[in-house]
């Protein structure tokens, strides 16, 4: 069995999606990352992002929703 990849939402390529294993940080960024739906489990999808890599665009349970770099950085996502 291979053993699949884990990068920062920030990391991933347009179209490129998996599933959330993690989300770091502590106190109100963290919180505000949860409460937006990107939880552990949750499938994801980088839609695209600004040209300098802030804000990103991500779909998430059948919407859109757009992060800054530094909520993108606070979560790990196995690639599939």
């Amino acid at each position: 069995m291979e053993a699949k990849e884990a990068k920062t939402l920030n990391k991933l390529r347009p179209g490129e999606g998996g599933r959330i294993v993690s989300v770091v940080g502590s106190g109100l960024l963290r919180r505000r990352i949860l409460e937006m739906g990107l939880v552990p489990g949750t499938e994801i999808t980088l839609k695209g992002m600004a040209p300098l890599g802030d804000p990103i665009e991500v779909l998430v349970k059948g919407y859109s929703l757009t992060l800054r770099r530094q909520e993108a950085e606070a979560v790990t996502v196995e690639v599939s």
